[in-house]
């Protein structure tokens, strides 16, 4: 379940990543340009760090030990 839950969260996060870095184009004033930049990346790197996250569950899960 924790790892669902973490791959939904990450697609949210990436995919709210890729709007913000599609969208760059249709700025012109560069404070809001490099703004809207970090805004991107910030959601990248969550989804990134989600997909870490969901994957050393998935690792864990597969790696119990009975007893």
């Amino acid at each position: 379940m924790t790892v669902v839950a973490g791959l939904i969260f990450a697609a949210a996060c990436l995919s709210v990543a890729l709007t913000g870095l599609l969208s760059l184009g249709d700025i012109q004033d560069p404070v809001q340009l490099s703004d809207a930049k970090g805004f991107a990346g910030f959601w990248a790197f969550l989804g990134a760090v989600a997909l870490g996250f969901a994957a050393l569950a998935w690792w864990m899960q597969g790696n119990e030990k009975d007893g």
